[in-house]
């Protein structure tokens, strides 16, 4: 087990913003979590990464960052189930294709979403119309307070919008090893969401397969978002907002063609690209951070940006769309 010292992270992160851990680690094997545990490691500071398409770095990291690279997937059928076993450290649209190949519905509206398949459950991650929490059966983590390792069932990860126990209740206590995922061979797929049939038409696909599904999701997302590869960023910076409905009720006197989403008979997800987009921030630039030109939600390193001046333009964005809406954006992203 080699612990590293002092390693710059710029091609640790999507944002591309330069920081230097003081420790870094990269694990390939379960059995070295039991290792750093014994060696006290998770009894002091550390940050446990996949993809690092997740996180701003606003300063250096002074304690110990541990990657998670393991690898590997696998499935087995059961009647009209399939399930499915992925390593943490696998990149997520891998999972997605590997899936599509053998025509298993089910990840297919989840395509392009960047990061591995361990922030999968942690993020509850989704896209036009499915959301991970529909879809995960287990969850085996490393618990670093006991150094030992737990299987949760769906059920008691604690889902809800983009959110779950390991990023809330647990938050930094559970190291995801790997994800099973239960699908079904019948499923029927999602068109619902308004991009998807729209492209569907433009390609006269009226009956659409599986690969037709998470290729014509995978155009959208290149569409609207950048690249990371090319373009320093993390996805969609903010969540969605969720108001009481009598809220949106009132909002609508005054913004009639405000986007949003029913939830239930209490509240609605409203889009908060657009409340974005609203107060002018589309496109806007300031020094080396940069609005994403056709997705608002989007920020962006044009370069040169540091962590910390990406957040102070949040910063200005989420005051904008409260003195506008009232309404009070929570950042998607893990701020350090």
């Amino acid at each position: 087990m080699k612990i590293q010292q002092d390693i710059r992270l710029k091609n640790y992160n999507t944002f591309g913003v330069q920081a230097i851990a003081k420790e870094f680690i990269d694990i390939q094997d379960e059995k070295q979590l039991i290792d750093l545990y014994n060696a006290g490691i998770f009894q002091k500071k550390f940050f446990v990464i996949g993809g690092g398409s997740n996180i701003l770095f606003t300063q250096d990291f002074d304690g110990t960052i541990v990657k998670i690279s393991n690898k590997g997937i696998q499935h087995f059928i059961e009647g009209s189930n399939i399930f499915i076993t992925a390593a943490a450290g696998e990149v997520w649209n891998d999972l997605v294709w590997y899936c599509v190949e053998r025509d298993f519905p089910g990840l297919e509206n989840l395509a392009l979403i960047p990061g591995t398949v361990g922030a999968s459950p942690i993020q509850n991650i989704g896209a036009y119309g499915t959301e991970l929490m529909n879809v995960l059966y287990t969850c085996r983590a490393f618990d670093t307070y006991t150094g030992q390792f737990k299987t949760f069932k769906n059920q008691e990860c604690g889902f809800s919008y983009r959110d779950s126990i390991f990023k809330s209740k647990y938050k930094g206590r559970y190291i995801v090893i790997t994800v099973t995922y239960k699908l079904h061979l019948h499923a029927s797929l999602n068109t619902s969401y308004g991009a998807i049939e729209s492209e569907l038409a433009l390609r006269n696909i009226k009956e659409p397969t599986i690969k037709d599904i998470a290729t014509v999701v995978s155009h959208i997302r290149v569409e609207k978002l950048p690249d990371p590869s090319t373009v320093g960023n993390a996805g969609s910076f903010f969540k969605n907002p969720i108001i009481p409905n009598d809220q949106l009720e009132k909002l609508k006197l005054q913004f009639p063609h405000i986007v949003s989403y029913p939830i239930d008979a209490f509240f609605t997800k409203v889009a908060a690209g657009w409340l974005i987009e609203q107060c002018g921030w589309k496109g806007k630039e300031i020094g080396e951070v940069a609005v994403w030109k056709n997705q608002a939600l989007v920020l962006t390193n044009k370069g040169e940006a540091t962590g910390n001046e990406i957040f102070l333009v949040s910063e200005q964005i989420i005051d904008s769309v409260f003195d506008k809406f009232q309404i009070k954006l929570e950042r998607e992203v893990n701020i350090l």
